[in-house]
């Protein structure tokens, strides 16, 4: 007995056909709100409403400066200056949403990795999206100091065998990083407001402010400086990047400390990449035997980031007497 109805199999080079037509379909077709990409629509009013006359952005700035030029201001501007203009209003928002600002960032900021390193790690890491790379990539700013403050005791001298004195002495350790691999180190007492002005490569030798390389491998970061003198000393610095908030990099954990010595052909001149040469070093491996190989344990306390438009006003500035410990947090 038939049934009222015929269930019709379709063959499999049937259902391959219809796949195939659909897939071209979709390719295809036409999506016009992609055309609106980056694109403020305002939404149109109904007939005879009194706002459906031409609209005219009320604020005086759209109103003076044309897009073309705020593109232009927007490009020249810090990654973190973009962050605060974009809590300005909506359309500087969406502005700066353009992946433009965000790429120029970056390959500025790797600039070491190199062009084809950075594009894959964006596609595989960070799905294609610049602005997301910039605020989980692990990286070095290069916008301010790191800083890191180091106190100890040390015995004051007893006056009438009645009174034991001891002083909080306070020193500081200064890192600033160069998008270009290279970097400049401080030890001082000075607070950061006078320190942060001879942090550059015109300083003298009497300022002690001494440049090196650096390298950045996730979120380790190794360094390595030259005291030049009768007997040159490389300091090795190892240190690993992380932040408060996603994006901050504003900390860096100071791992080891170690001084080694390097004989004079090592040692050719301060321009020279001294990391190259110390690389795959033992922390007890030293090249002169006046200079032993000390890896220190004193003085580690973590960097803390201050940019610098805050050197003056930074609590790092503040003398012993008012802050005797800081956490960096």
């Amino acid at each position: 007995m038939n049934p009222d109805f015929a269930l019709t199999v379709p063959s499999e080079v049937e259902l391959e056909s219809a796949l195939r037509l659909k897939t071209v379909q979709y390719f295809v077709t036409q999506r016009p709100w992609l055309d609106l990409y980056g694109k403020h629509v305002r939404p149109v009013a109904p007939f005879g409403s009194a706002s459906r006359r031409s609209y005219v952005d009320p604020a005086l700035i759209h109103r003076s400066l044309p897009d073309e030029l705020l593109f232009e201001v927007f490009v020249r501007m810090d990654p973190y200056d973009l962050g605060r203009a974009s809590c300005v209003c909506r359309k500087w928002r969406y502005t700066i949403r353009n992946p433009v600002f965000w790429r120029t960032a970056c390959l500025k900021a790797w600039q070491l990795s190199g062009l084809v390193e950075n594009y894959k790690v964006l596609q595989s890491k960070y799905e294609g999206s610049w602005r997301k790379m910039w605020l989980l990539r692990p990286r070095v700013r290069t916008n301010g100091l790191y800083v890191s403050r180091n106190t100890y005791i040390r015995a004051g001298v007893a006056e009438w065998k009645i009174t034991n004195p001891v002083h909080i002495v306070c020193y500081f350790r200064y890192l600033r990083f160069f998008p270009s691999g290279r970097f400049l180190y401080k030890n001082s007492s000075q607070k950061i407001k006078d320190a942060a002005k001879f942090m550059n490569f015109r300083a003298s030798k009497a300022d002690c402010v001494f440049g090196g390389h650096y390298t950045l491998s996730d979120n380790k970061v190794e360094a390595a400086v030259l005291y030049p003198g009768m007997r040159p000393t490389v300091l090795r610095i190892r240190l690993r990047l992380r932040g408060t908030t996603a994006g901050a990099n504003n900390r860096m954990d100071l791992l080891s400390l170690v001084t080694s010595g390097v004989d004079d052909n090592e040692a050719s001149g301060p321009e020279e990449d001294i990391l190259g040469v110390v690389e795959g070093w033992q922390d007890d491996e030293t090249h002169n035997p006046d200079v032993p190989a000390v890896s220190h344990k004193r003085g580690l306390t973590p960097f803390v980031f201050v940019p610098f438009e805050e050197v003056e006003t930074s609590d790092l500035n503040l003398p012993v007497e008012k802050m005797d410990y800081y956490v960096p947090g």
